[in-house]
């Protein structure tokens, strides 16, 4: 028990008054300013660090092919190209299908036979019709005969005034059956004309609607035949037919100067102008549609094909090479860095410098000649903050 009481006392806390004087004040002095100074140097941090170190926003933007006649465009508008003179070209007469001259592609003339129908039953109608007529011209012999011969004798007596009326009327009577026979030849070569298909105009075979065997009717009057032999377009009516918004159809002007480039060809474009506005609207769509002419066109350029057109506020002028579509970007995206042109692209969040050469200047944008390709991305608006290294963040 001593031992333990003797442990005790030794863990006693010293309260001697030399450990309550001034230098514990200053203990705690020392410690309280080391502490605000590290909390006002990780403030100071909090709030310097990020003008640094911050990652700049950038916004991309890519480099793309556009024509030069975009400087002068007012707007873009969609349509298709269509024939302004197209037919689908049928039978006036019911038939079988028994000659058909041509096919997709083929070029023809107007008037010229592309196809026939079964001719047999209407050739025999016109062979009738003729037989009749030339066995009513063989009986006009005989009644004008009996009329003259009536007539001559009413003035001796010899005959009466009824057997002149009857010769008269027979003689009138087979004067108008002449007629008819006649009407009747008529009708037939009709009929036969009929089983001929021609060309109304000189054009070009789009589709091939029926075939040799099939029936063909007028507008194609059983489930089982066919209306329109084939359709035919003249090739020289190609027009783009684009849908106009409301809002721009008072941009646009009779002859204004277009561009017309067609999907199937976006890098090469042909000159167009506004040949009509039709004067109607399309109510469901709140558009106008507006009929782009071709000033000159190959055979590439074909109906129904999807075109962009670009009306201009001025005409294109220069050469067919010089209208071809040009590497741009914007004028914003190129800027002069030891006296060279650069541009910047983003890798792993960092600018990173790439050296163009430029060529002609397009407004708002500057044609590249080499150091990028088409849908290459870069920096848009290029700052005085933005260098090679440069930590950058993409904005959505």
């Amino acid at each position: 028990m001593e031992t333990k009481n003797s442990d005790l006392s030794s863990l006693k806390i010293n309260r001697s008054e030399n450990d309550s004087g001034p230098s514990k004040k200053k203990n705690i002095t020392i410690i309280i300013s080391i502490l605000a100074v590290i909390v006002v140097a990780f403030i100071g941090y909090s709030i310097l660090s990020p003008l640094f170190s911050r990652e700049i926003k950038v916004n991309l933007v890519e480099a793309s092919l556009q024509s030069p006649a975009l400087t002068g465009a007012v707007f873009t508008a969609s349509g298709y190209v269509v024939a302004q003179r197209k037919a689908a070209v049928a039978s006036k007469g019911t038939g079988r299908l028994i000659y058909l001259g041509v096919v997709e592609g083929d070029k023809v003339k107007k008037d010229e036979i592309i196809a026939r129908l079964e001719d047999s039953d209407v050739k025999a109608q016109l062979a009738e019709a003729k037989a009749n007529l030339q066995l009513q011209k063989a009986g006009l012999n005989d009644a004008k005969n009996s009329y003259d011969r009536q007539k001559a004798l009413i003035k001796t007596g010899s005959t009466t005034p009824a057997d002149l009326d009857a010769a008269q009327a027979n003689y009138e009577k087979t004067l108008a059956s002449i007629e008819l026979a006649k009407a009747q030849v008529q009708a037939a070569e009709v009929a036969v004309e009929n089983t001929i298909i021609r060309a109304p105009f000189d054009g070009t075979v789009l589709t091939k609607n029926a075939d040799v065997g099939e029936i063909v009717a007028p507008l194609a009057a059983s489930v089982n035949s066919k209306g329109a032999v084939v359709t035919i377009a003249d090739m020289s009516s190609l027009q783009v037919e684009a849908d106009v918004s409301e809002s721009n159809i008072e941009r646009i002007t009779p002859q204004q100067e277009c561009e017309i480039t067609l999907d199937a060809y976006p890098s090469h474009s042909y000159p167009g102008y506004v040949s009509k506005i039709v004067p109607t609207a399309d109510r469901t769509k709140a558009t106008v549609m507006v009929k782009v002419g071709f000033k000159h066109y190959d055979k590439r350029v074909l109906p129904e094909m999807s075109a962009k057109v670009l009306f201009l506020s001025k005409a294109t002028k220069g050469s067919q090479k010089s209208q071809q579509p040009v590497l741009v970007v914007p004028n914003t995206a190129v800027v002069t860095r030891n006296g060279e042109k650069v541009v910047f692209t983003v890798k792993n969040n960092t600018a990173s410098q790439i050296p163009v050469t430029t060529g002609q200047q397009f407004n708002s944008y500057i044609e590249i000649k080499s150091g990028l390709k088409n849908g290459d991305q870069i920096i848009e608006n290029v700052t005085d903050q933005i260098k090679d290294g440069t930590k950058v963040k993409i904005s959505s």
